[in-house]
């Protein structure tokens, strides 16, 4: 690996769509919504209300399924913090709680994913009834005794179809091992497919697409 430096060389942009193979839900608080009756409402945008996915969320989804391709989890199950300089995980989402390291800033920007355009018009009829983008759907535990349904929750939903635009810059220092950085970057957005965000995804819910992947040097 060449010898890195602080001197920015230049940020590449890999741009993509999540489409929603089957309901999403990435929960948000009460607050921040009106529809009465649900105990488990999504994350909305404060200004538009339409339903996002978190940069955060998606961001600690990447580095765990890298960190466990790589077996990196440490025993305790927190994230990687070797630091060393040929860690894709440390130089890309930094070394967790390692605030001293030779490995400069992280590298990984990942963007709040908001609704794409193309998917609001599908989702009229929902607006209509007042649901704001998404949809209600109430799940029962069943007694394992009786078989019966009990405890009925009602959880807001963005509904399988929708979809979102992803946005995500990496910064490329000089000396940085650039293509193999975008790889594993790469890498990360293919097992997203065979994986779930968000909650109840063993149920589930949250699998996702990742469609029409581009990848450009940006100034």
């Amino acid at each position: 690996m060449s010898p890195r430096s602080l001197k920015l060389a230049k940020h590449k942009r890999l741009t993509a769509i999540l489409a929603c193979k089957t309901n999403l839900h990435i929960g948000g608080s009460k607050d921040d919504i009106e529809i009465g009756g649900l105990d488990s409402p999504v994350i909305r945008d404060q200004v538009s209300g339409r339903p996002y996915i978190p940069g955060s969320s998606l961001k600690g989804k990447l580095r765990s399924l890298l960190e466990y391709s790589e077996g990196k989890v440490q025993p305790n199950g927190n994230p990687c913090n070797c630091a060393r300089d040929d860690c894709l995980v440390c130089t890309l989402f930094g070394p967790h709680l390692r605030p001293n390291h030779e490995l400069g800033p992280t590298r990984i920007i990942v963007r709040d994913a908001h609704l794409a355009e193309e998917s609001l018009p599908a989702m009229e009829a929902l607006i209509e009834q007042g649901l704001r983008y998404t949809a209600a759907k109430t799940e029962n535990m069943i007694n394992r005794k009786t078989g019966t349904a009990t405890n009925p929750r009602t959880q807001e939903i963005v509904p399988a179809g929708a979809k979102f635009d992803l946005t995500i810059h990496l910064r490329v220092f000089e000396g940085d091992p650039e293509a193999d950085m975008v790889k594993f970057i790469q890498r990360g957005l293919e097992m997203l497919k065979s994986e779930y965000l968000g909650g109840s995804g063993t149920r589930g819910y949250g699998w996702v697409a990742v469609e029409n992947l581009k990848i450009e040097d940006v100034p």
